[in-house]
């Protein structure tokens, strides 16, 4: 009992001060002070890491890339999946022979805008320049993708992706 009562009245002492301790520089956690907020620089629009000035081959990555792709001869399903801030329209074409690549969604007008409600796409994708087999229906398959925002989609009653031959649309 002797040892008890001193040996709590420092433990109390000793609790007490942990209120200066907490706020002293002697606390590493105190070191580096309290957080706060600051503003951002803008960060710059080109890459610092590419010179500024033109080399050999300036003048070629001058020059705007033109996409070549013709439209697919048909276009076999349309698929529209709702993700966070819009959609992703996901078409399924068929082409009449193997090999085409670079297979995109090309919107009908350059604002990528709804026209009296319709939202549409082009199938396109470029054609090799020798010869290709034909080759079986699931070797000819192509699938291409687009996310629209919320923005694209206000007021768009359908969605139309064109080929060739066919057109799919989806109606909301």
């Amino acid at each position: 009992m002797r040892k008890t009562i001193p040996l709590l009245l420092a433990a109390s002492l000793a609790l007490g001060a942990c209120a200066t301790v907490r706020d002293s520089r002697i606390n590493p956690f105190n070191w580096f002070g309290q957080s706060r907020s600051e503003q951002l620089e803008q960060p710059q629009s080109t890459n610092p890491l590419i010179p500024k000035r033109g080399g050999f081959f300036a003048s070629r990555r001058a020059e705007q890339e033109i996409y070549v792709g013709r439209p697919f001869e048909q276009v076999t399903d349309l698929t529209i999946e709702r993700v966070p801030g819009g959609a992703i329209i996901r078409a399924t074409g068929l082409a009449a022979r193997q090999g085409i690549y670079a297979v995109q969604l090309t919107p009908a007008n350059e604002q990528e805008e709804a026209v009296d409600g319709v939202l549409t796409y082009r199938l396109e994708g470029i054609r090799p320049t020798r010869p290709t087999p034909v080759g079986t229906k699931p070797t000819r398959e192509v699938i291409a993708g687009r996310r629209v925002t919320d923005q694209q989609l206000q007021g768009v009653r359908q969605i139309r992706v064109e080929g060739q031959l066919n057109a799919q649309v989806a109606r909301r």
